[in-house]
């Protein structure tokens, strides 16, 4: 299981860091994403991470804005956005899957429940 928090509104070059709570079972999955969907969008990958190296991989749009991080001793995953823009504004979801690498979202298999980021302008 998968518990997002920390969403909000925020304004333009603000900052947010969401945080996914990973249960055990979870947590053996190989790799740890982040997904964002905005009103009427398709589901758009934002990063992921391995829970065992720490490789990172984000979406090339969010590269240098957003930064995908975890802490295996508290079984967390966080998503740290700055300079925020309305174009962010989203549900973002945590994601566990078999795969390393995929920036899919068919290729997770669990799934929180989103946490909302308003970004205003």
């Amino acid at each position: 299981q998968l518990v997002e928090s920390g969403g909000g509104l925020v304004q333009a070059g603000g900052s947010l860091r969401l945080s996914c709570a990973v249960s055990r079972r979870t947590a053996s999955s190989a790799a740890m994403g982040w997904f964002r969907q905005a009103p009427g969008k398709e589901r758009e990958f934002v990063g992921w991470i391995s829970w065992s190296s720490g490789l990172t991989y984000h979406a090339s749009s969010m590269k240098g804005r957003f930064t995908v991080s975890r802490d295996n001793a508290k079984n967390m995953v966080y998503l740290q956005m700055n300079s925020l823009k309305p174009e962010d504004t989203a549900v973002y979801y945590c994601a566990a899957g078999p795969r390393l690498g995929s920036t899919v979202a068919s290729m997770y298999n669990y799934w929180g429940q989103g946490t909302q980021v308003t970004v205003s302008s």
